[in-house]
Formats: C-alpha cells, sequence, structure tokens
C-alpha cells in the first residue's frame, strides 16, 4: 500500500444471512477506519475461504464477531475458517482481529479457547497493558488503563506460541495479542464499536444480557460507556501499516 493510498479493506465474516448485524459489522468498521462502507469488501466465511484474488485485492483484513457461533465448536465448518487464518499468517497479511476474531486465531495457530460462562464479560470492560503492550508501537499510544467494550461467554486460556500478550482485564488475562514480527493484531473486546454501536449489537442478541449480566437491558445501557482510547486502534493500526 502506497503512502497516503486510501486502503483497501476485506471484512471475513461468520454471520448467518438474515443477521441485520451483518451490515451493521460494515457500518461500525467504516466509522471506526473513516472509510467508506465501498473501502470494505466481504467474504462470508460461513460459504467459502478468501480466494487468493481476494486475499491479492486486500491491503488489510478484518474479522469481527459472531453472533451465532462459538469457536470451541468442532466440525469441518470450523477447520475451514482456521485453515483460512493459517493462510493470512503465512503470508504474513495485515490483519486486525477481534473478538470472534481473536478466539479463531489463537486457535488457528495452536492456542485454546473455552467456553466459560463464570468468566463472560458484558458490557465495559477495564483493560490494563501488560509490559509488552507499554511499549508496542500499538498498544503503546493507549494510557496504562483503558475501557473497551467486550461481549464473550467464550475465551483464550492459552495463547499461541509467537503471541505477544498486550492486555488483560482483571476477570480474563488474555485480552489483545500480537504475533511477534508478523502485522497481525487480535483483540478480544470491540475497537470497532462506539457506544452507539455496542448497544445496537447487544440489543441484536438480547439473552447474553439475561445471561451474563442478569439485570433490564435499560439499566445495563445506562451502565456503558464511550470507549474513545480503544477506538483509535483501527486507525492507528492502517497508519503503522502504511
Amino acid at each position: 500500500m502506497a503512502r497516503n493510498q486510501l486502503p483497501n479493506f476485506l471484512l471475513l465474516q461468520v454471520r448467518n444471512q438474515d443477521d441485520h448485524m451483518r451490515e451493521q459489522e460494515v457500518d461500525c468498521f467504516a466509522r471506526a477506519l473513516t472509510c467508506s462502507r465501498q473501502s470494505i469488501e466481504r467474504v462470508d466465511l460461513l460459504r467459502a475461504n478468501p480466494t487468493k484474488a481476494d486475499l491479492d485485492r486486500a491491503d488489510i483484513v478484518l474479522l469481527g464477531g459472531s453472533g451465532d457461533y462459538s469457536v470451541t465448536d468442532e466440525g469441518p465448518w470450523l477447520e475451514r475458517i482456521l485453515d483460512s487464518l493459517r493462510q493470512l499468517a503465512d503470508l504474513a497479511k495485515p490483519t486486525f482481529a477481534s473478538c470472534w476474531g481473536f478466539q479463531a486465531f489463537a486457535r488457528a495457530l495452536g492456542g485454546k479457547c473455552i467456553h466459560d460462562p463464570a468468566h463472560a464479560e458484558l458490557g465495559n470492560v477495564e483493560l490494563g497493558l501488560t509490559v509488552a503492550g507499554q511499549t508496542d508501537p500499538l498498544f503503546g499510544q493507549l494510557p496504562h488503563s483503558f475501557l473497551g467494550h467486550a461481549g464473550h461467554e467464550d475465551h483464550v486460556v492459552a495463547l499461541p506460541p509467537g503471541a505477544v500478550l498486550l492486555a488483560s482485564t482483571p476477570e480474563v488475562r488474555n485480552q489483545a495479542f500480537r504475533l511477534a514480527d508478523l502485522p497481525i493484531y487480535c483483540t478480544q473486546f470491540h475497537p470497532e464499536l462506539d457506544r452507539a454501536g455496542f448497544l445496537q449489537r447487544v440489543e441484536a442478541y438480547p439473552r447474553y444480557v439475561e445471561q451474563i449480566v442478569g439485570i433490564p437491558y435499560g439499566e445495563f445501557a445506562a451502565t456503558c460507556r464511550e470507549t474513545p482510547e480503544a477506538n483509535t486502534l483501527l486507525k492507528r493500526f492502517v497508519e503503522l501499516i502504511g
């Protein structure tokens, strides 16, 4: 990607065809990246892996959340998706993955993800940078403690070999990592979501409010704040890649 050239993004999605969060996810990434929707091509990973032509056109690959699929599942569909993530690592393709993407990258490259509702997180989480995070070229520009939006019952209990831990919360140690010597960053939290986008996402999957926090949606929404520091990560990532 030439300096000052608008990058081409490829968003890999793991969402059902009738899930209206498919379009919302594109809008949220476009807002966070301050780019147009037209700058973001999409591949539905539930149907097919990205082709070589898809990857050749993309300067940066994005992978976000999933409303209905767990990385802890088994089956040919998931192994095929994990193969596509291993390909991104083999190609050293600049990639930013959040939430489901974070978990999937960890598992694809040899880490471990489990379903553990006892350590579920929903809403604002307070993230603390590790020592490595404080000196990282991307995360090092953040304050040592900052808020992010999170929503998950699965979590990564072992990072893959070569991963560098960048941030943690009191509840879940592995919240962000980068792959050493590769332009690939992964976060359990959602830097692509502002407060409005996060609450839209929660409203789309309302069962999680009852399951995880056990209070009415209105009370939950009142606890959610903006996450301005976390929301700088995607644009900063583009700047680093450029």
